[in-house]
């Protein structure tokens, strides 16, 4: 639990240097339409292309941004949502994960028990127009900037953001770590709460 903790609080100082610099953008709010997408993602380690209006038909979505692959808060956060996944399910909610890293970077990490666990699609938005259209901030890594495993960072980090849209496609709710001050694991807590609220 401790190293839980820390985890958390190592994150949410990455997510908050991330937006140190860069512009402000008025993310959307609650009872906006959720721009609709689709885009190139992995699911368990195979290519899949999600909708949003498609997935919609079916129950809200949520939809959480996050800066990298292969980062501490990123991947708790990807861990927790996988290890909360069968209810988000029983509550007939689906979740798509969204970041700059190309889709190579993606196809292990879907599959890998340690993170996504191929519970969930992780989709790419290496142009970062997902994100754009979602009003989010996007900056690029610093010099030298690299991901847990040694690797160079050369992708475009997108702030931690994670939206609940409805089946009518509205937003039902928006978290954002550096504005609302949560961890990576209450973005998955919260929007749990939410959907099990609205089923």
């Amino acid at each position: 639990m401790k190293k839980q903790i820390l985890i958390g609080f190592l994150a949410a100082i990455f997510c908050a240097s991330l937006t140190i610099g860069s512009p402000a953008f008025a993310a959307l709010k609650v009872g906006d339409a959720a721009p609709d997408f689709t885009a190139a993602g992995s699911l368990g380690g195979k290519d899949v292309s999600f909708h949003l209006k498609d997935a919609l038909k079916k129950g809200p979505v949520v939809v959480y941004f996050y800066p990298s692959a292969y980062t501490g808060g990123c991947d708790l956060q990807a861990r927790t949502f996988a290890e909360e996944s069968d209810k988000f399910t029983a509550a007939g909610a689906s979740i798509i994960g969204v970041s700059g890293d190309t889709l190579e970077r993606l196809q292990k990490y879907s599959a890998d028990p340690k993170f996504c666990a191929g519970k969930f699609t992780v989709a790419s938005d290496s142009d970062t127009k997902v994100a754009a259209s979602y009003n989010l901030n996007v900056r690029q890594p610093g010099p030298g900037a690299k991901d847990n495993q040694g690797n160079p960072l050369t992708h475009a980090i997108i702030e931690r953001h994670t939206y609940v849209i409805g089946k009518n496609s509205k937003i039902i709710a928006s978290m954002n770590s550096a504005a609302d001050g949560i961890s990576p694991v209450e973005h998955v807590e919260k929007s749990l709460a939410i959907v099990t609220a609205a089923k």
